[in-house]
This record gives structure tokens, sequence and C-alpha cells, in this order.
């Protein structure tokens, strides 16, 4: 039976070690570049090659993630890299980017590739596509549920998150960073506007909540149902945290694998009390066990931050110092707290017990002091969120062993030989010849002695088979030296082994096409409502999408109306000879053969290869990611041939998060700090959170056309007749300028 692989995540040295010796099989991390955690430390290529060589030692893979949308510009570095790491032998990359997922195919053919969730995976269609480009394993949307996994019955490694932090939104679908705060969470810069406070407003504008964290998940924690989801036929479980301590990936670590190593061994297993509080300990919003598990109170609006444990109360504030009652587990100097009401958090430097002595504990049930540094009142609630006690005890692992067996040969007047072997390689060696014994022998036990000194290896010796002839003598040296050659000979084999052949195929010369000016234009407008379509139907919109099917299907007939489909898109609904507006790459493989297809931003096309993708797809129209600059749009403009297959967007409200659920409210308002309002719409178990503000380059379209776009959208949200007439007056009339 193949058992489930464990999979950590590792943003540093420290990590590293600890997920490997509590028991990873695998573990996924990043390089400085092209990795969706840029703010974590990372590895440079030079530690690339270390890890990847330590990890093979202990036969635990690596997995880099090269998983940010990326720019035409990169393509070429990125290809570098990859090809840097692929000589190198790492044994998968996580990528997000379909374009550079199809050059990677192609040029590096048995180099294995898992789709990263950021590709948005939730359906048959998008795991069917997977598996004909030659992807080996999709990681699943962290919103699937059990049932929803089930149906996925197509011959693909599947990957699951069981622990760690959640987006709110649905991975690759976040624009709310890029476009608010200036870094892509597309491109691994997140600057966490779901951690954020917000208030809730009704459809007028009415304040329905006080200022709360209302984006900001809890934590994941499936671990006691790790049994379950093993029998779902997973083929990896995954543990988030590249941005967390080492102890929180070592310790997290060594839980799910004792209760998976159970499952296995036909026995129970869940945490246990003293786990749970570590866990929570080391690192908790909250917990969750999330969709997966038919959780949908998934939110904890009352905070973003680490929670930690409760472990007492403040009963007095004095002029300089704070008395505190600890009711729960104990208090050590160096441990982290947290006031849950203020949300002060400080590391206890200095401790006092109820007498004003410093001391460096206070144990439960006793009173002490802290120094006064914040604005603390009387009966907040005390949180530990450091335990340094802990953090000392986890930092002492014990280091994992890797089981040998070693054979001897010892006959008199031959050379002594010794085989060791590790299940997957043997080796043997010879050395000096065995002499008949003049005095005392070499008995069993000094061969046993010398031979299972392998205290400063990996290696714990357990089986040792000896072919001796009795009366026998070899120098104690000669032994240790042939055990030391064997041993330093296997971790050489071990951490250089060949994980696949380097096959490279050649890659062909950028053609350069010149852009030129292109007079024609063409206008598509997104709409929501009957009056929006109408007014665009009585101007003579060439192309009109709706988000509503019951108006598609009343005016498809007569006029040039697309169907704008969910991007999520799990039940798959039928279409045959219809207009479809896709924003998943799943709907765009099933729908290409049997309708007109248009894509949407939503698939953050943003180079080339990305075109060339959707082209072989069938798709008519491409729409061109929001994230891209002008230059971004110019050098990749310069790369495409048929030019009026490409749309961009220059008017509308963008989505900025796509939501499981009704998370807030039917059709309200999100203010942030700056008063900024984002409409949300609820539509099909869906919420949809908009940006504030419209985007707005109808002032850019002479840029545009002189680089042979010629297909330009808007997108409404509330406007009526005369705004829809405004917008297009004011576009016309930048056309008709460029003429001139």
């Amino acid at each position: 039976m193949k058992k489930v692989e464990l999979l950590s995540p590792v943003g540093n040295k420290e990590m590293l070690y600890q997920a490997i010796h509590n028991g990873a099989d695998a573990i996924y991390l990043s390089g400085k570049l092209y990795g969706a955690r840029k703010f974590a430390k990372n590895f440079t290529n030079e530690e690339l090659v270390d890890v990847i060589k330590y990890a093979h030692l202990y036969d635990v893979r690596v997995f880099v993630t090269v998983n940010i949308m990326i720019y035409e510009n990169e393509l070429e570095d990125a290809l570098e890299y990859i090809e840097f790491l692929y000589k190198n032998q790492v044994d998968a990359l996580i990528m997000q980017d379909i374009g550079l997922i199809t050059l990677v195919r192609k040029y590096y053919p048995n180099l294995e590739i898992h789709a990263s969730t950021q590709c948005h995976n939730h359906n048959k269609s998008g795991l069917e596509l997977w598996r004909e480009l030659g992807i080996k394993r999709v990681v699943l949307d962290r919103e699937m549920t059990i049932s929803e996994i089930k149906e996925l019955d197509i011959d693909i490694e599947k990957e699951v998150f069981i622990y760690g932090a959640l987006c709110v939104c649905y991975s690759g679908c976040c624009l709310f960073s890029s476009l608010n705060g200036g870094r892509s969470g597309n491109r691994g810069e997140c600057v966490g506007c779901c951690r954020l406070p917000y208030k809730l407003l009704s459809s007028n504008k009415k304040y329905l909540s006080k200022e709360e964290y209302l984006l900001s998940t809890k934590e994941l924690n499936t671990l006691n149902a790790l049994p379950k989801l093993i029998e779902l036929g997973i083929d990896s479980f995954k543990i988030e945290g590249r941005m967390k301590s080492p102890t929180y990936v070592g310790y997290v670590t060594k839980c799910a694998r004792k209760i998976i190593d159970a499952y296995y061994e036909g026995k129970e297993r869940v945490l246990t009390k003293e786990e749970d509080t570590n866990l929570r300990k080391l690192f908790n919003r909250g917990f969750t066990k999330g969709y997966i598990l038919n959780e949908k109170n998934i939110m904890n609006t009352k905070s973003p931050n680490h929670q930690g444990i409760e472990i007492g109360k403040v009963i007095e504030i004095q002029k300089d110092k704070v008395k505190i009652e600890i009711t729960k587990d104990n208090l050590h100097q160096e441990d982290g707290i947290r006031f849950k009401n203020t949300e002060f958090g400080m590391i206890i430097n200095h401790l006092y017990n109820k007498k004003g002595l410093l001391v460096n504990k206070i144990e439960k049930g006793e009173i002490g002091y802290l120094d006064k540094k914040a604005n603390i009142k009387i009966g907040d609630t005390i949180l530990k969120t450091i335990d340094s006690n802990l953090n000392n005890e986890l930092n002492h692992y014990q280091e994992r062993k890797i089981p040998i067996t070693m054979k001897v040969s010892c006959k008199i007047n031959q050379a002594i030989e010794i085989e060791i072997n590790d299940g997957k390689n043997k080796i043997s060696k010879k050395g000096e010849i065995v002499e008949k014994a003049t005095n005392q022998e070499v008995d069993r036990k000094s061969f046993e002695k010398q031979l299972s000194k392998l205290g400063n290896t990996p290696y714990i010796l357990e089986q040792l088979d000896i072919e001796k002839e009795n009366n026998i003598f070899i120098r104690l040296s000669s032994l240790n030296m042939l055990r030391r050659l064997l041993v330093e000979e296997l971790t050489e084999l071990r951490k250089n082994k060949k994980i696949h052949e380097v096959k490279i195929n050649e890659k062909p010369i950028k053609q350069i096409i010149e852009n030129k000016s292109n007079n024609s234009y063409k206008i598509h407008v997104l709409t929501r409502t009957e009056e929006q379509l109408k007014t665009c139907i009585k101007h003579h919109i060439d192309s009109i999408y709706t988000t509503d099917y019951s108006l598609y299907k009343k005016y498809k007939d007569e006029h040039n109306v697309y169907y704008r489909i969910e991007r999520v898109n799990i039940k798959e609904k039928k279409y045959k000879n219809e207009r479809l507006l896709v924003g998943d790459l799943g709907s765009t493989y099933l729908y290409g053969n049997n309708n007109e297809i248009i894509t949407d931003y939503y698939l953050n096309v943003a180079n080339h290869a990305n075109i060339d993708l959707l082209k072989r797809l069938n798709v008519k129209r491409i729409t061109l990611s929001v994230e891209l600059n002008f230059n971004q749009v110019k050098e990749l403009m310069s790369l495409i041939k048929e030019k009026q297959q490409i749309e961009i967007i220059i008017y509308g409200r963008l989505e900025l998060m796509l939501v499981k659920h009704n998370i807030l409210n039917e059709f309200c308002y999100l203010e942030d700090k700056n008063h900024y309002q984002y409409p949300v719409l609820y539509e099909n178990n869906l919420s949809h959170i908009l940006q504030h503000t419209q985007l707005n380059q109808i002032k850019e379209i002479k840029k545009y056309q002189n680089l042979g776009i010629e297909n330009y959208r808007i997108e409404l949200y509330d406007e009526g007749t005369k705004d829809i007439e405004k917008i297009l007056k004011e576009i016309n009339k930048e056309f008709k300028l460029n003429k001139n």
C-alpha cells in the first residue's frame, strides 16, 4: 500500500533540519526568485545545491517553488534558473504560470512538475488538462470539500493542505494586494490586506459592524482527521509555514508523522491534550477544520494575530507595574505574551513575584508583576504566545537515522571484505590480509563494537552478519578505516543520486514583430443588469458580456452577447455552440472545442507562452492580466502575430477577491481605514469583492493602439444608462483623436 507523503515547508536551514529530522517525506522551498513567499529567507543557488544533497541523503524529496506569474522579460532567466535546478537533481517544481509550465515541459521533458494551488485547481477538466500536459501532481484549492475531491476521478496525483494559514480568497484569484498595496500576491509579495481591519456597510451605506478583521481567517488544523483524508486517496499532505518558526515546522511535522504512522500500523491516534496545547503555543489564530471538512466558520474577526493560549488575567494596574494572576500554565522569563484586548505584545525580560523580587518563573496559581509598557486595563486576558522552554526543548530534536546492514567476510590469508547496504545501495571494500592470531583473537564482539561506531553519522547499524574463521587477527584500526570509507562512499552516493536523466531540448530564438499603430478598434462591455445590456445593444457595442445566464439566453440570438461563466466551475455544466467568457483553465479546456471562447483577465496572462497555450485550446480572444504595466504589454505585443486576438481592460471596477460562501453580507460594502469602500456581491455561493474605484485608462488608448491592440473592455458595476453613454462618448472621442 502506497503511503501518503508528508510534505513540510522550509524557509531556512533551521527549518530544513527540523522538517527532515521530525519525519517529513518531502520538503518544499524556494530560491531567491520566483517563489510565492518572497519575504521568507529562502535560499541562494549554492545553498539549494546543499539542501538537495542533504535531503536526498535522508531519502527526502525536494520540491522547489517557481509558483508566481512570470512576466515576458523574466522567461529566459526563469528557464535558466529551472535548468540549474534540473541539472542539480531537484525532485520536482511547484509552478503557477501556465506559459512557463508549457515551456518547461517542452525543454526539460522529464522534469517533474506540480501545478500549484495558485493555478486554481478545482474541477475535473483542469486536472485533465494538466495530465495531458504531463503534469505529475496538482495542489487542490483549499476550498474543496471531501465530497468534491471524490468527484475528481482523474489519474493524477493530488495534494491537499492539512495545516497552517488559510487565504480567504481562492488562491491565484486575489488582486487585493496588487491593486491596493502595490505588491502582487500572484508574484509572492502579498501585503496581507486580508489581515487588516474593515467595517461592514449595508447596501445603502449604513454601518453594520464596528471595525473588525472581517477577512482574517483562522489557522487550518485537520490533524485529527488525517486517517479520513488518507482513505480519500490523497497522495500528499502539505503543511503551510515557510514564514513561521523552525520549531513550528518541526513540531507540526512530528505530530502529523505520528498520526500517519499510527494509521498504517492499524492504530487509532489523535492529538493529546499536551500536543494540542503546544501547537496553540507555537502559532494559531484560532483553529478551523477548514472547508475540506465542511466547516464554514473559518474566520477570526477579532484578531489577525497569533493567539497562543490563555494563561491569566490583569488584576491591578500600578504606576510602573502590572499585577497579574497566572491561572493556567506557567510564565517564564523570555516567554512572549499578548494582552488580548489591547493587542499589545511583549517578551518577558523582567518578572517579579508577589513580593516584588526578580524571579525567572511564576507558576500556575501564583500572583506576580510585570513592567508596565502599555495602556493595559484591569481584567485583560493574558495570552502566552511564545513558550521559551518549549522552544528550547524542540530545538533539541533527535536526529533521523538511516538503518543499514553490514556483512563481513574474514578468512585467514585473504583480504577482509565488508559490505554496507542501505536497502538501495550496496558497497563493498577489501582491506588488509587476515592473519592467524598468535595471542588474543579478534572475536565477534570486537567486530560489533568497531563497526557499530556510527554515532556522528546519519546511520544506525540494524544488522551485522559476520562470516569468519576461528582464531583470526586483524587490526581494529583497519576495521575502523574500512567503516569510515564505506560510510563516506555511501553518503556521497545517497547525496548525489540521480532522480532523472538530464534531457534538454533546443530553445528557439524569439521572433520580434514590429508593433504597428492600428486605427481599427472594438469595444466590449461587461454588464450586470438588463438596463446595462440594453444600453450596450442600443449603442452597437461589439461584444456584450453578461454575468446573468437568463439575460444571455434572452438576447444571444439577436446580438453578440457572451455569458461570463463563474470562475469556480465545479459542476461543469455542459455548453455547446455558445459564446462564453471563461475565467479558469479547466473551463477553457472543457469548452474550447464546442464553443466560442474568450478568456478573462483572471487567467493572469503575462507572457507569450501563456498566449500560445490558450490559442492551442481554441481561444478566440485572450484578455491580458491587469497587473501588466504599459511597458510589459508593449514587450509582450512585440512577440504576437495575431494582435487582433488580444484584449485589455481600460475601464471598470476590477474584482479583487473571490471568496467561498457568504462570509459578509449579501450586497454590501467593506470600508478600510482610509474610508475606501469596496462593493461585495454575493452570487452562486461566492462573495465577489470589487475595487473601491474604477480603473480608468481611457486617456491611454492612443498608446495601446500604437501597439496594435484593437480590443478594449469596459467592466460595469452599478452604472446607469447616462453613465454608460458618458463613458462611451469619452472612449470614442479618444479613438477619433487618434485617427487624426
